[in-house]
């Protein structure tokens, strides 16, 4: 399936065959990157998120900080190659796309991550 048609999918409702897991969010976040401005992309894409997680029965799995991390390192990861394809960035970022152990493990203290206000708000890394 190409970029917009998963995009709109996902927007959709639509969980993609295999689901919806951690390299279908990174893949997401980076089509929303390619389309528009950081702070665009960042709100289109959490809002995206929160109601394919209503629309599925989950809306408490929603993580502001995870999500917000996640779109700031996949934004910097872009840069000088905006016109790269998602399989190419795929390969090149083989970090981004691994759940367990998660990248963001280098900048988070697993407690601040398992926290409320984690999930409720952006909270700064604390490694």
């Amino acid at each position: 399936m190409d970029d917009r048609a998963f995009v709109e999918a996902f927007e959709a409702g639509e969980e993609p065959p295999g689901g919806f897991h951690h390299r279908e969010h990174v893949r997401v976040a980076w089509w929303y990157l390619t389309q528009h401005p950081l702070p665009d992309a960042l709100s289109r894409f959490s809002g995206a998120l929160k109601r394919f997680a209503l629309a599925h029965g989950k809306p408490g799995l929603y993580h502001e900080t995870i999500t917000v991390a996640f779109v700031l390192l996949i934004n910097e990861r872009r840069d000088g190659a905006q016109d790269e394809p998602w399989t190419a960035f795929a390969e090149r970022n083989p970090d981004l796309l691994t759940w367990r152990p998660s990248i963001l493990d280098r900048y988070y203290r697993a407690e601040t991550l398992a926290s409320d206000r984690a999930r409720r708000t952006f909270v700064f890394p604390d490694r």
